[in-house]
């Protein structure tokens, strides 16, 4: 459709032609009255007016809008009290848009904006893509689920809970299976489970490096895993999984409470955006920052540090890393702000030296 349709009136007032109230005050004979889902029909002449309502179609022969408070009313006449300066209060036919245009292109995640866009323009139903299903299996012979007491060796499993909130948050729909022992007869079961469920993507917890109890690659292998690659040189998540079992894609990440979270956000989070059609899914989320502090040499792996991050005086970001850096410490990813990234072998920086950070807020 065009938007909107006509020229409408983008005020309360009279509508009438600029040279019949060029000088003022000049009384106008009102012919009629155009609201909004009622038109006027007629044309206007010289030295007539029709009252006219915001959103109403502008009559024919009119090319301005007086605004009502300028204006006086009395006895089928309107007496302009201030002369129009061309065409004013007219929103012109298709100031919006205009049948053809394309406004809403593939792989644009729809929000209350968009859908409005979406009726105006005339469409009663839109292709969308449906929400990708990701199922998420938890792995090792220590861990309990929330709200259970740990035994002596066990630790509460809380990595699958951080990757479903990272799977709805970016549009998908996560399926959690459970937590699964370290045995090749309780991964393979769980591993079928996750097959049946028709998930669109796998994701696999801890047990990814090269440990005796290590066994969910070989498991997958079992199940039919075409390995994409394994082991990623970033820090934290370096044992990372990557592949296609069938028709799910499978992403084993570590099981480090850390490492898990930002494999999610630097692989999953795209993996998800691309399969909803996201022509920008594998697009870097950086921003820039000012270090805060001074940062040693970085080692042979692209290192992302958890990072307080606040605006500085001149409206810029600046990043602090945090003391300490254990990719186990939740308390200190669930205080961070966002990431510093650096990379293999970058030089030590002095406080004042430009950094790239990746903001959590704006990850998705």
């Amino acid at each position: 459709l065009t938007q909107p349709p006509f020229d409408a009136s983008a005020m309360d007032g009279y509508a009438l032609r600029v040279q019949d109230a060029a000088k003022v005050p000049a009384s106008l004979t009102v012919i009629g009255e155009s609201a909004a889902g009622r038109a006027f029909s007629g044309e206007i002449g010289p030295g007539q007016a029709v009252r006219i309502f915001t959103g109403a179609p502008l009559p024919k022969g009119a090319d301005t809008v007086v605004m009502q408070e300028d204006t006086q009313a009395k006895d089928g006449h309107v007496v302009i009290l201030e002369a129009p300066r061309g065409a004013k209060h007219i929103r012109e036919a298709g100031l919006d848009f205009r049948a053809g245009q394309v406004l809403l292109n593939a792989g644009q995640r729809l929000d209350a904006r968009h859908i409005a866009l979406a009726a105006a323009m005339g469409h009663g139903m839109l292709p969308v893509r449906r929400k990708p299903k990701v199922a998420i299996i938890a792995t090792g012979d220590e861990l309990v689920q929330p709200g259970e007491m740990p035994k002596s060796g066990q630790i509460v499993s809380s990595n699958p809970y951080a990757v479903a909130a990272y799977v709805t948050s970016a549009g998908g729909e996560p399926l959690l299976l459970g937590i699964a022992g370290d045995t090749m007869v309780a991964l393979e079961s769980i591993i079928a489970k996750a097959k049946d469920s028709k998930a669109d993507i796998l994701v696999t917890l801890g047990g990814a490096s090269v440990g005796e109890h290590d066994l969910v690659q070989p498991a997958l292998k079992r199940q039919g895993l075409e390995l994409g690659f394994w082991k990623v040189a970033m820090r934290p998540g370096k044992p990372l999984i990557h592949g296609r079992l069938g028709d799910m894609l499978l992403l084993g990440l570590p099981g480090n409470p850390v490492a898990a979270a930002i494999c999610s956000m630097v692989f999953l989070l795209p993996a998800i955006r691309a399969l909803q059609g996201d022509p920008q899914a594998g697009e870097d989320r950086y921003d820039t920052a000012t270090l805060a502090v001074d940062l040693l040499e970085n080692g042979p792996r692209r290192d992302y540090m958890r990072a307080a991050i606040v605006r500085d005086n001149k409206g810029g970001w600046l990043a602090t890393g945090i003391k300490i850096q254990d990719s186990s410490m939740l308390s200190a990813l669930a205080g961070a702000d966002g990431l510093i990234v650096r990379e293999p072998h970058e030089p030590a920086a002095k406080a004042g030296s430009p950094c790239r950070i990746i903001r959590f807020d704006a990850l998705i």
